[in-house]
């Protein structure tokens, strides 16, 4: 576990697409793929992943979980709805997504949000809790670095590593879960509305 500082510092948690490098002017899919990778490369699991591809944002736009691309450009708002799909996807379903962005979409259509606060409040967060995250992870290592120390007389670093790794599953789902019951929430209250 003597290793876990050194896989947080090569997971670039503190990557994310600020606004200050997301061009003002459109772009085509080839150059948005291009931006994604340069920018998300060290945060991918292995050289083979890829951040976005064609089919990605192909299947964003039908599955409507962005607006409608203009020219077979890509806007500054959809930059920014794809830098949170590539967040949102790694704990939510593509549905769940869609369900969490549709108001957003319709927002960000009809001129009703200001999307550069709403970003910047969220990188904001993420920042935070990124710092929050470094803390709580040392507390994490301690706590199991403890448990294995009181249930086995000899140390297993294999057995250290499966409790850690079972910890922060168990961690990771609750906050899943969480988010989760927050979009239900979200489709309660749309289907609500069309029922009157």
């Amino acid at each position: 576990m003597e290793n876990i500082k050194k896989i947080i510092d090569e997971l670039g948690l503190e990557t994310s697409l600020s606004l200050d490098e997301i061009p003002k002017i459109d772009l085509y899919m080839d150059q948005v793929i291009q931006l994604f990778e340069n920018k998300f490369n060290a945060s991918k699991r292995n050289e083979d992943e890829k951040v976005l591809t064609k089919t990605m944002i192909n299947n964003y736009a039908k599955g409507k979980l962005i607006f409608s691309i203009q020219n077979k450009k890509y806007s500054k708002e959809h930059l920014i709805l794809m830098s949170l799909i590539y967040q949102l996807k790694g704990a939510l379903s593509i549905n769940d997504i869609k369900a969490t962005l549709s108001g957003m979409n319709k927002k960000i259509v009809d001129e009703a949000v200001d999307l550069d606060t709403f970003y910047s409040s969220y990188l904001h967060l993420t920042s935070r809790n990124t710092t929050d995250f470094k803390v709580d992870i040392e507390e994490r290592v301690k706590e199991v670095k403890e448990e294995i120390a009181e249930t086995e007389k000899e140390g297993s670093a294999y057995l250290e590593q499966v409790l850690m790794i079972s910890s922060l599953v168990h961690m990771s789902n609750l906050y899943r879960r969480v988010a989760e019951k927050l979009v239900d929430e979200i489709v309660v209250e749309k289907e609500g509305k069309r029922q009157k």
